[in-house]
């Protein structure tokens, strides 16, 4: 390139000096016209490249330049100012006390009495103790008759609590002492004045249920064999009448297949008498036994939730030599739809169920000592629900249900006679019987909770049941509607209060006078009104040990009828305290 160049420069000066050399030739003017301006385009400009190329051999190199800093105190008079924890308002602990005793009297001179003690023998073994009474010494002025009661129960305990393993044994007894006293407004139609006084001096004697118990459990904390319970029952009445019951129930939890498995076992045997059947003729025997077993394991997968297995009960009846295989699933699943603010539950259970004449007289104190004693075989109950919160502090719960139970013990009233004859007190029209039929229920539940704060918290829950039988005419004694509701609030530190309201809604009952003619079928099914209760407490803490209370009871002052013919106690006011201790 730089030859190149050279060889240009020579050629313009050789061109230059020989045009020099020529004479001055006088070559005249011109007139030249400009057509166009010359207009230049962005080719004619020469291009700088981006990168020209360096023709210097020798490149100074780049030296590097190292940077440092030289740190030098500094002295400073700032004294930063010191922190201080915010205050946080600590709740006083409430010292809780082991043993407790309350007491209380009221109208209709009612009687109220609790007491519970526990102590610890040594680091692993204690006893308890467990008192109740209640009681009423006066009469329901709607009724005729004594309508006096009382219920009174003992219980002791004496457990330990080892390293691997915990064991309690219990002993208990309970009697409950009551009147026939709801005769039926027909009672007394075939019969004189001194007949009818002479009927009612007859009927006030008392009935009495006593029930002796004995059990215990046994625990292991690390084993397959999870633990035993064992119960045994002895209940009789004043009319001979006696029942035996013994309960086992032993539990196996094992590994299987990565899955855990629960097993239960069962042994319920029952069997007991009566001294004579209603017509008063001779008594009877009855005598169950159910051996079952109940295997299950659960999983987990996502959002579901599984617990898979059955019910396998083998049923006995020894009085008439008969025997049956029951087979019943058993499962459940929980789905998460929103976390905690809702979850989606179904399942399927199912089993044989042991009635029992004391189970009979525990929800109805009212039954003749002439009852049919039999299991029920609840088939199946379907259900699917939703529950979850509304907000933090609103939780709720809807259910649908679907029963379908055999043999199903329903209470009815008991047929009578208005003849004076020699009978017993329960054969005046006042006492219930039980009859058997397959019944199926569709049932919807539902339930509202919310804590409004921690001060107040409030609930309501409502039932609604829809019956179909194949034999009995209607569902006697059973609602198809009942509604609960509670509030409790704490006032301030020393005072709180709360109030519970409930509804039951109508239920037919069937009763018939036999002396009274022409006798219609129709005639004789009754309509058991429907009632609503309400109840209010209130309460003053004098100390953490000693606290007064009032109770009232059936605000509304309705002598309702829960069974029929029996009419309740009005109006109840009932003033106690209970004191707290430790020794």
């Amino acid at each position: 390139m730089k030859i190149k160049i050279q060889h240009i420069l020579l050629t313009l000066f050789v061109v230059n000096q020989l045009s020099a050399q020529k004479k001055d030739e006088n070559i005249g003017t011109e007139v030249v016209n400009v057509v166009k301006p010359y207009t230049p385009t962005i080719s004619d400009a020469f291009k700088v490249k981006e990168n020209p190329p360096l023709e210097d051999e020798d490149n100074t190199k780049k030296e590097t330049i190292t940077y440092s800093i030289y740190s030098f105190p500094v002295a400073s008079t700032f004294v930063p100012s010191k922190g201080k924890a915010a205050n946080v308002d600590q709740e006083q602990k409430q010292r809780l006390y082991r043993n407790y005793v309350t007491g209380g009297v009221g109208s209709f001179l009612n009687v109220l009495g609790e007491l519970y003690v526990t102590h610890d023998i040594n680091d692993t073994d204690y006893a308890a103790g467990m008192f109740k009474h209640l009681s009423s010494f006066s009469d329901i002025k709607e009724s005729k008759l004594d309508s006096k009661f009382s219920n009174t129960a003992l219980d002791l305990t004496y457990g330990s609590r080892q390293k691997n393993y915990s064991w309690n044994a219990d002993l208990g007894y309970q009697m409950q002492r009551q009147y026939w006293y709801g005769l039926p407004d027909e009672f007394g139609q075939a019969l004189t004045p001194a007949e009818i006084n002479q009927a009612i001096g007859n009927i006030d004697q008392m009935q009495s249920y006593n029930n002796f118990s004995l059990g215990g459990k046994l625990k292991f904390k690390e084993s397959i064999f999870n633990g035993v319970d064992l119960k045994y029952n002895r209940f009789w009445d004043a009319f001979k009448s006696a029942e035996n019951r013994f309960v086992l129930k032993p539990t196996l939890n094992f590994d299987m297949l990565n899955k855990h498995v629960t097993t239960e076992f069962s042994v319920d045997h029952l069997s007991g008498s009566f001294n004579q059947d209603y017509s008063g003729a001779d008594g009877f025997k009855y005598s169950y036994t159910n051996i079952g077993v109940y295997p299950s394991f659960g999983m987990k997968k996502d959002a579901w939730s599984f617990s898979i297995g059955a019910a396998l009960v083998y049923g006995i009846d020894s009085e008439h030599s008969d025997s049956e295989l029951f087979f019943y699933p058993r499962a459940n699943a929980t789905l998460k739809i929103v976390d905690q603010y809702m979850m989606f539950y179904t399942g399927i259970d199912g089993g044989l169920e042991q009635n029992s004449y004391r189970n009979f007289a525990n929800e109805n104190l009212y039954v003749s000592p002439t009852l049919i004693v039999a299991p029920t075989d609840r088939q199946y109950e379907v259900y699917a629900g939703l529950k979850g919160k509304l907000a933090s502090n609103i939780s709720y719960n809807v259910k649908g249900a679907l029963l379908n139970e055999k043999n199903k013990p329903l209470f009815v009233a008991n047929d009578f006679h208005d003849i004076p004859v020699i009978k017993e007190m329960y054969q005046y029209g006042n006492s219930f019987g039980v009859t058997y039929d397959l019944v199926r229920t569709l049932r919807l539940f539902g339930e509202l909770r919310a804590d409004f704060t921690k001060n107040i918290s409030f609930g309501v829950n409502g039932t609604f049941n829809q019956y179909t039988m194949d034999y009995e005419a209607e569902p006697w004694n059973l609602p198809q509607i009942e509604l609960a509701a509670n509030l409790d609030v704490n006032i301030t530190q020393k005072w709180y209060a709360g109030t519970k309201v409930f509804f039951v809604g109508d239920r037919k009952d069937r009763q018939t006078n036999l002396d009274v003619l022409p006798i219609v079928a129709t005639d004789n099914v009754k309509t058991v009104k429907a009632y609503f209760d309400a109840n209010a407490h209130v309460g003053y803490k004098y100390s953490d040990r000693l606290t007064a209370f009032l109770r009232l009871n059936n605000l509304g002052n309705q002598a309702y009828q829960k069974w029929l013919n029996y009419p309740v106690q009005s109006f109840q006011i009932l003033l106690g305290a209970n004191y707290k201790f430790d020794f």
